[in-house]
């Protein structure tokens, strides 16, 4: 049975493979082949992934990095299409899909939403939940860099505070949106915005996310 990771490792397989190697991002000043590399470093070799979030590991996690974006672009995405080796924990069904749908998800927007003419995806009902439930489960980490209070809202009225404080800002959206902007795509997540005019200014700036080149 097909799971949402495995659906969103493809769709963002297909993105890259459609942009090409150059094409910009969302993720600061990386390219697809930045982002390509990253994204095999992660699954494949955990003896430099852990430089994602060990700051002490970060300077072997770049030159892997390095050597992997120096791979033929075609190798990194079928490396990403097939999936992790079977030594990998990403390997596991459980695994791939606790820490990947997130990951898969906004990587993909993180390559449509770079380009000018991007349109937004249809996010199913069930899919939408899915993002819903990771959102709350993260939601005061990804958030804990906000300078206000943060309440992210659905439209059927649940809520989850990403940040405790005041004042208060409230961002309504589905929760594809509402995860883009408490994982830092502020600027490109289609959202409405509530309370004080300069507390909504300075969330739009703040660095919300996990801190980390990962999503």
């Amino acid at each position: 049975m097909s799971t949402h990771a495995r659906r969103e490792r493809l769709l963002l397989a297909d993105l890259l493979e459609s942009a090409g190697p150059e094409a910009e991002t969302l993720c600061g000043d990386w390219r697809t082949r930045d982002l390509a590399a990253h994204l095999v470093v992660r699954e494949r070799r955990a003896d430099a992934a852990g430089g994602i979030v060990l700051k002490p590991l970060a300077a072997r996690l770049e030159r892997v990095q390095a050597e992997f974006r120096d791979k033929p672009y075609e190798e990194l995405i079928q490396l990403i299409r097939t999936g992790p080796p079977k030594f990998s924990p990403f390997s596991l069904k459980q695994v791939d899909e606790a820490a990947n749908v997130v990951e898969f998800f906004v990587h993909a927007e993180d390559v449509r939403r770079a380009q000018p003419d991007w349109t937004p995806r249809e996010i199913d009902p069930v899919f939408a939940d899915a993002l819903w439930r990771r959102l709350e489960t993260v939601a005061r980490l990804s958030g804990r860099r906000s300078p206000v209070g943060l309440v992210l809202r659905r439209p059927n009225g649940q809520t989850v505070v990403a940040h405790k404080g005041t004042p208060v800002v409230t961002v309504s959206g589905e929760p594809a949106e509402l995860l883009l902007f408490a994982y830092g795509r502020q600027r490109v997540a289609r959202v409405e915005t509530e309370g004080d005019k300069d507390a909504v200014a300075r969330v739009l700036e703040a660095e919300l996310g996990l801190g980390d080149s990962q999503a």
